[in-house]
């Protein structure tokens, strides 16, 4: 496996519908496991093969609590239920997030590696990131579901630990006071993935 170049906008493939599987071979298998590489490296919790340059409908997706990646392949949103407003943004748009509009709850079809039929339902941040990386794969970027009178806006630059806070934290073994928990999971950086519902406190971004 290897670590891609993550495309980035405003490259005009970002903008170009990916083509459909029709088999899944080896060259699949294998983009699938660098995107999976690509992926964890960039801190992301989802990416689409056309972020990679390669205009083919398929996804990867890992979520903070999933041990494996999930690959998902000619995925295909199939209903969606209910709107809510979030703070995302996309590796392939780094440095900023925006408020957008994302559904409550989505049903979503894809096959797996092993041509295996996959049907769910998901919400929260599931739903957020297979949302964020089937718009990819359709030339749609987060940006273009800002909520209105929405722009993006720089990430926060992560604050400073406190010295005496540091030291209280290196005495009893916690984690340092002011760095995130999960590094490369505290803020935004969809697309690749995803965030919180705007009003609360942390967003994490979907994917690629």
């Amino acid at each position: 496996m290897a670590v891609l170049p993550i495309i980035q906008f405003p490259d005009e493939i970002l903008r170009q519908r990916a083509r459909r599987v029709r088999t899944i071979d080896r060259s699949i298998v294998r983009l699938a496991g660098d995107m999976i590489e690509t992926m964890d490296h960039a801190g992301g919790l989802g990416l689409a093969a056309n972020q990679v340059g390669v205009l083919r409908r398929v996804i990867v997706v890992r979520l903070p609590e999933d041990e494996d990646a999930r690959v998902y392949v000619n995925p295909e949103i199939i209903h969606r239920e209910g709107e809510r407003l979030v703070e995302e943004g996309c590796l392939s748009v780094p440095g900023y997030v925006g408020t957008v509009v994302r559904s409550i709850e989505v049903r979503f079809r894809a096959l797996d590696l092993r041509r295996r039929t996959i049907r769910l339902k998901a919400d929260s941040l599931l739903a957020q990131v297979l949302e964020h990386e089937v718009d990819h794969l359709n030339g749609i970027l987060y940006m273009d579901h800002l909520a209105e009178h929405e722009t993006l806006r720089p990430m926060p630059a992560p604050q400073p630990a406190d010295e005496d806070a540091a030291e209280g934290a290196a005495d009893s073994g916690d984690p340092v006071a002011g760095e995130p928990a999960h590094a490369g999971h505290s803020h935004a950086q969809v697309h690749g993935a995803v965030a919180a519902p705007a009003g609360e406190a942390t967003a994490e971004v979907a994917g690629g």
